[in-house]
């Protein structure tokens, strides 16, 4: 089963932030999260303690910088830049103290510096930035398993850049047509595959996943695979584009599946198989009565997030309300959790919730979807890439959870 047993160890932003990103590096020692305000905060995990017994090393922050100036607009986008950071170390400071020589004749003052202990001093500096190659948004940022190259994704194109060149990259894939009142789809977000350099899939407004291979030619306009649900004619809806267009798209760890998330729903494909999903997770069905009301509010063109836990057993998915969702794929097991301050207590386990559609039936402790707050919502997550430790954007606070015995969810 999915033990909610989850203890909150870090809440911690200013309220006129609002995190866009957070993930994990690929050993899970550093925490990277970004806001709209341009800035990033790299958090560190600390080292296990020995007198703690549940105690798994914390995250602690360990570096900020601001990565493009605040007044950067997400939605005109008139300029794109994105910065490669590194992190340097800054030479400890030097005390110094003085020697006395002599020989028979005259005395020398010699200055001797000593190594003093002090605390560590972390500097960022850009080392690299890469600008001019988008007209929109940039949604999607993935690196290459060559470790050389990356690609970088808008509404209409993929761009390959090689690591070492910042002032051209080379145009993969261009959906953009000769007149734009003919767009019917645009791309929502683009990931390499994590073994094979070769390829990448991408999603669309229209809910379809297009598997690409860069040997086939160097244009990428023509998929090697499509993946695309067929649509029930009878559950057809005004709403029916909306909430199909996919909005997060991830490999599986082994890059046999792929997890995708449009509104309602988070899925699971195959790659051997593109008539239809493998698996289909209810993130928040209890919400389809309310489509009406979401869209008057903007809320239905939401972009939630979703990830795997590091054995690719269970997935991970926001929804409103602080909510986040676990689904584990081998039991068919789901649980609801939240994350908030006023359950945020050092080692507190969650307890899971639960939602009551409209008109069903109400236990003690559940909640109402007319009671859900939809300005509270969990739109990134990221899951540790060993380990059972997740961490949550609510908005603008970020919740370090971490399973108190560390044991695999199953």
């Amino acid at each position: 089963c999915l033990p909610p047993s989850l203890s909150l160890c870090l809440s911690l932003s200013p309220p006129a932030d609002i995190i866009s990103t957070v993930e994990f590096n690929h050993t899970g020692e550093l925490l990277a999260t970004g806001d709209k305000g341009g800035r990033v905060v790299i958090f560190q995990r600390e080292p296990e303690s020995k007198t703690e017994p549940f105690s798994q090393g914390e995250y602690n922050v360990y570096s900020t910088f601001q990565s493009h100036e605040p007044e950067f607009d997400y939605l005109k986008s008139l300029e794109i830049e994105e910065k490669i950071n590194k992190i340097r170390w800054l030479p400890q400071q030097n005390a110094a103290h003085f020697l006395l020589s002599t020989n028979d004749k005259t005395i020398k003052l010699w200055k001797v510096p000593v190594l003093k202990p002090m605390d560590l001093m972390v500097e960022v500096s850009p080392r690299r930035v890469f600008a001019n190659a988008h007209t929109y948004h940039v949604n999607s940022i993935s690196v290459n398993s060559d470790y050389e190259t990356y690609m970088s994704a808008d509404d209409l194109r993929i761009n390959l850049w090689h690591l070492d060149i910042t002032d051209r990259s080379f145009n993969i894939v261009d959906i953009k047509p000769a007149n734009m009142e003919d767009l019917t789809e645009v791309i929502t977000a683009a990931e390499f595959h994590p073994h094979h350099c070769n390829l990448f899939v991408y999603s669309s407004s229209k809910g379809t996943l297009r598997l690409c291979d860069m040997r086939e030619a160097a244009l990428c306009d023509k998929h090697s695979k499509l993946f695309e649900e067929p649509e029930d004619p009878s559950a057809r809806s005004f709403f029916s584009e909306i909430i199909s267009s996919v909005s997060d798209v991830k490999f599986s760890h082994s890059g046999r599946y792929l997890l995708t998330r449009d509104y309602l729903t988070a899925k699971v494909w195959d790659l051997n198989m593109e008539s239809k999903p493998l698996e289909t997770y209810q993130v928040h069905d209890y919400l389809r009565s309310k489509l009406c009301s979401l869209y008057e509010n903007d809320c239905i063109f939401d972009k939630f997030e979703c990830a795997w836990n590091g054995s690719d057993s269970v997935i991970m998915t926001g929804a409103y309300n602080n909510f986040f969702r676990m689904f584990d794929r081998n039991t068919k097991r789901d649980v609801t959790l939240e994350a908030s301050r006023e359950s945020s207590k050092p080692r507190a386990v969650l307890k899971p919730r639960r939602v009551c559609a409209a008109g069903g039936k109400r236990r003690k402790d559940d909640i109402s979807v007319d009671s859900l707050d939809f300005t509270k919502k969990i739109l990134h997550t990221a899951w540790h890439p060993s380990e059972n430790i997740i961490a949550i954007a609510a908005t603008n606070n970020l919740y370090i959870f971490q399973d108190k015995l560390n044991s695999e969810m199953h």
